[in-house]
């Protein structure tokens, strides 16, 4: 009987139709499935070093299903890219180190402004661009470090004061082609004015042991080695300089306590003026700015969150407590070009 059936037109076509018809529910489901899983991609370029964003990439990815593409190279070649592809840019982020780098980003047209009340919730004022186009997300202290064997803390007190004559062979610096000097120099122009930044530059030159160093950790190595006795540097390569030598006979010293404070940096980022991704691209800010991410961003290249609800690392932590300068440090990428004309007059390679 069930044979005969199954051999009967009418069964067989029924049969037919029946199966197409869970065929196309089957399809159409996974379809609907298929749509609702997936999720927007963002594009970042970046001139943080891999190992310092990838795990962030990666867990905003683990939270969100967001997927993040990125690029990374230094800050002057992506700002070029970002300016040479225009409209047909694929990134929808540029993160990157310096507020100088930043400025310059901006000055180029290549971000564009943000509506954010979380940003302007978690990250002060002064670490944000006054038209809100980027923002900080770790900052850096530029200050003194000095060999704890032949300097007392006494002796110092500013910056300013490495230019007075009982420094004379004494100080290292690192080259002022890189962008930290000028954006430290640029700080001074702000707060001291033209002529008097001049002079201490000037005093600077006058005083160094030798000819500037092409990075920061050099200038250390010099000042352990007994080439001179302080330099200025960026507190994160402290940190590394401890982590791999904790014997070595050098310390930090938090310069103009008593006046504007230490000058202090920030790495940062802002959403490209023609993202795919827009709003994507903000929310991942946003999360970047977060209590959730802001330890972790800082805590991996030993640098201090941009949020002030969020704690330094305790190894951050155990350098001491400072004053810092409350300039917004937009001011510090605004005068980088005043400051490099600054260096060369003086005679600051």
């Amino acid at each position: 009987m069930r044979l005969s059936l199954l051999r009967s037109p009418l069964a067989l076509i029924f049969s037919l139709l029946l199966t197409a018809f869970l065929s196309g529910c089957d399809s159409n489901q996974g379809d609907s499935a298929n749509a609702t899983s997936k999720q927007p991609t963002i594009t970042v370029y970046t001139s943080r070093n891999e190992h310092l964003v990838k795990p962030l990439f990666e867990q905003y990815t683990a939270e969100t299903g967001v997927k993040i593409r990125y690029i990374t190279d230094e800050a002057g070649p992506l700002i070029q890219r970002l300016k040479a592809e225009g409209e047909a840019t694929p990134a929808d982020m540029l993160i990157t180190v310096d507020v100088g780098n930043l400025w310059l980003a901006a000055s180029l047209d290549l971000f564009q402004p943000l509506q954010s009340p979380v940003l302007e919730a978690n990250i002060p004022a002064t670490l944000r661009d006054p038209e809100n186009r980027w923002a900080g997300l770790s900052v850096r202290a530029r200050t003194i470090a000095y060999a704890t064997d032949r300097v007392e803390p006494a002796e110092l007190s500013t910056y300013e004061a490495l230019a007075d004559s009982s420094w004379n062979g004494r100080l290292c610096l690192r080259t002022s082609k890189k962008v930290y000097n000028q954006s430290l120099v640029a700080s001074m122009i702000q707060s001291l004015g033209q002529a008097k930044a001049e002079q201490v530059v000037q005093g600077w030159v006058e005083n160094l042991a030798t000819a500037p160093y092409s990075n920061d950790n050099a200038a250390m190595e010099a000042v352990l080695a007994g080439q001179c006795d302080v330099t200025i540097v960026n507190t994160y390569y402290y940190g590394r300089l401890k982590k791999a030598n904790p014997a070595a006979k050098m310390a930090l010293f938090w310069p103009n306590q008593a006046d504007r404070g230490v000058h202090i940096n920030v790495s940062g980022a802002g959403v490209t003026k023609y993202a795919k991704q827009p709003q994507e691209a903000q929310k991942f800010l946003e999360w970047l700015s977060s209590t959730e991410a802001q330890g972790q961003f800082a805590e991996i290249n030993q640098e201090y969150p941009a949020n002030p609800a969020v704690p330094a690392s305790a190894e951050v932590r155990s350098w001491g407590d400072f004053k810092a300068d409350a300039l917004n440090v937009e001011a510090a990428g605004r005068l980088q070009g005043e400051a490099v004309k600054l260096m060369d007059r003086a005679g600051y390679f």
